[in-house]
Formats: C-alpha cells, structure tokens, sequence
C-alpha cells in the first residue's frame, strides 16, 4: 500500500478528482501554497495499492498539464540597479509533483 501526495495546480483539481473518483480511487483534498509564486494550489492524498499505482501516476499525467506564466522578478531591496531589467519573465508552473510513500497501515473506522 502506498501513500501519494499529488500537488498540483488549482486549476487541475476538480478534474482530476472526478477522474480518480470515476475510477474508484479514494482521494483528500487539501488546499496548499506554493513557495515559489506563492500561491494557492491543491494537494492531494490518494491510497494506492501497489498494483493500481502505475494507473493512478498516468490519471495524472493526463490529467494535470502545465502552462506558462509571466512573472516580474522580485529584487531584494538594497540590491536594485538601475541598468536591471525588471521585465516580466515567463515561467513554467503546472503538472504535478507526488510523492510516493510506503504506508505499513491502513484503518478505516
């Protein structure tokens, strides 16, 4: 049995929990924040058994795209020149990150 820990974006979320759910996985959801924009995303806790796990990574690799984002570059002050460029630089975000953990029990009451 494992333990997957699926952080994606928002945007992804409610799809891909009606996709998991379709397909008789049991999922909670959990709203999180990312480090690097800083902002909302989704974590999800999904129990796997072994032999299912493959299935649920491809559910996910469908299911979760990533996008592009402009994003101005945030300087620390005291370190501005004024010959830098603060244009907005576009950056990947989406997809998926999980994390895949062994569980030695499971109960449900």
């Amino acid at each position: 049995m494992k333990l997957v820990l699926a952080v994606i974006q928002d945007a992804d979320a409610t799809a891909l929990v009606r996709v998991l759910s379709q397909n008789a996985f049991e999922v909670t959801k959990l709203a999180s924040t990312g480090g690097f924009l800083r902002e909302g995303n989704t974590t999800l806790m999904i129990g796997v058994n072994d032999e299912r796990l493959e299935e649920l990574k491809r559910h996910v690799q469908r299911t979760c795209r990533t996008r592009t984002r402009l994003v101005a570059p945030s300087v620390p002050m005291g370190e501005q020149n004024e010959g830098l460029v603060n244009d907005p630089v576009e950056v990947p975000v989406g997809g998926a990150v999980m994390f895949v953990m062994g569980v030695q029990e499971f109960v449900k009451v």
